[in-house]
């Protein structure tokens, strides 16, 4: 393959060590008009979601929990989605792949999103019916399914805030630890009052040996952390706000339903960023199509594996022939939201699988995130059919599911508020970016050390170095 200029036929890319640094940062520095733009568009989104959700506070109150459906399907939406995508920069970057560089920035910005989803969490926790049934008597063990065994002091409010909090600080200090050689460097060519925010958040950071095998060892055991509670959250949020208000659905497959519904969407989301960034974004010499190519490999065996957990799920549950069992899948997937999991499936299943196997769509760069676009509309509409239908399934305190619940559509409140938690999320993310570089300086600058082309005879290869 013959190299032309600083790029391999746009596979792969090598930018100018010596011009990094001063790229990126005044990228960061600037405010495009097309950012600009986008920021007035989501801020007016996030407006729209106020006012939805004060509307519904008038009308309903946090008395009952039916009314809430859609803003629980949109929490858990911009939940799985921001909430797992930095696991994509820890898990790359623990594997040595040199494709992920540009992308690894873009994931874990996404924890700052992490403040909005812990805002739109605490509104649910007073909407969280109890355990024990209210109106049951003093004498009565009247409780419903939940996964909290002995019920401890302050379940499930406390505990399930809790959950939100800590893994919000764990994502946060993984960007932390990650960007800091980045604010040193911007604290270098910065004035005034954001010279003096970098110079607070690099700290002492001078780039020493052992500051880097520090953050390398911080880096790693942050990571692993945020993986075993990410999956834990995953449970709680798809077991108490899912399963548990459904008398007699009880499950456990479903929570790896929405794990890999959480893996599949994030990267599709990521995917979908690292495209704009390369099209619109002037990020085109440091974004080729080899972190696109890698990545829909992955983001292949998701849709794969989505599919079989979900069959997995269906098929037991239909040769379960239990009465209640039945009424779940009548509910959830053939008669009242049938047409919601028939789209779920097109968009989480069939047309990613279709635009990943075709090799003429794949090979470009937009391939990978046309099909990462399709999985985050199955992800919503995912968290719409499971969450809507959970808060609004009947009497929680019923032993099983005897009948099959008419399907609630959305009013215009619900459909602001959905709006609203979309766009808050990304008014964060966007924001973060104003500060943060979104594409780590100092591992960009570590790939042009470790890569570069090479001739061999006749044939031009990409040489990789292994720093260890």
């Amino acid at each position: 393959m013959a190299v032309n200029g600083h790029h391999n036929a746009g596979v792969w890319v090598f930018p100018q060590a010596n011009k990094v640094t001063k790229d990126l940062l005044s990228k960061t520095f600037v405010l495009p008009d097309r950012l600009a733009i986008a920021m007035t568009i989501t801020a007016m989104l996030l407006v729209l979601g106020i006012t939805g959700f004060i509307v519904r506070v008038i009308d309903d109150g946090f008395n009952e929990h039916g009314p809430w459906g859609y803003y629980a399907a949109v929490f858990s939406f911009v939940f799985m989605v921001t909430g797992t995508a930095p696991l994509a920069a820890v898990a790359f970057r623990f594997t040595k792949s040199h494709w992920r560089r540009p992308l690894s920035r873009i994931a874990e910005l996404f924890s700052v999103v992490s403040i909005f989803t812990l805002l739109m969490f605490i509104p649910l926790m007073l909407v969280m019916p109890p355990i024990k049934n209210p109106s049951s008597g003093p004498e009565q063990m009247e409780i419903r399914r939940t996964l909290w065994f002995e019920v401890p002091v302050g379940a499930p409010y406390v505990w399930d805030l809790l959950g939100v909090i800590f893994l919000a600080i764990l994502g946060l200090a993984i960007l932390w630890f990650s960007a800091m050689p980045d604010m040193a460097e911007a604290r270098l060519s910065s004035t005034g009052l954001r010279r003096k925010v970098y110079s607070l958040l690099a700290g002492h950071w001078y780039g020493t040996k052992r500051q880097w095998i520090t953050q390398k060892a911080a880096l790693a055991m942050l990571g692993g952390f945020y993986f075993m509670f990410l999956l834990y959250m995953h449970f709680v949020i798809s077991t108490e706000f899912g399963q548990s208000l459904i008398p007699g659905w009880k499950d456990s497959i479903f929570p790896v339903i929405y794990t890999l519904t959480s893996f599949q969407s994030s990267l599709g989301m990521i995917l979908v960023i690292l495209f704009i960034l390369r099209r619109w974004g002037g990020y085109q010499e440091y974004i080729g199509v080899s972190p696109f190519w890698s990545a829909s490999k992955i983001l292949l065996g998701f849709t794969l594996l989505w599919c079989y957990m979900v069959f997995a799920f269906g098929v037991t549950y239909w040769f379960g022939r239990l009465e209640v069992e039945q009424n779940i899948l009548k509910y959830l997937f053939f008669e009242a939201y049938g047409w919601v999991f028939l789209a779920n499936f097109i968009f989480s299943f069939a047309l990613p699988l279709l635009i990943l196997l075709w090799n003429p769509v794949r090979r470009r760069a937009w391939g990978a995130p046309l099909a990462g676009l399709s999985a985050l509309v199955g992800a919503l509409l995912f968290n719409i059919r499971t969450f809507v239908g959970s808060f609004n399934a009947g009497d929680i305190y019923n032993l099983g599911l005897s009948h099959v619940p008419a399907a609630v559509w959305p009013d215009v409140w619900d459909v602001f508020m959905i709006l609203g938690g979309i766009g808050g999320a990304a008014l964060f993310y966007l924001a973060a970016t104003r500060l943060i570089p979104i594409l780590s300086t100092w591992e960009v600058k570590e790939g042009t050390m470790y890569q570069r082309m090479g001739t061999f005879i006749r044939g031009h290869y990409l040489v990789l170095a292994k720093p260890e």
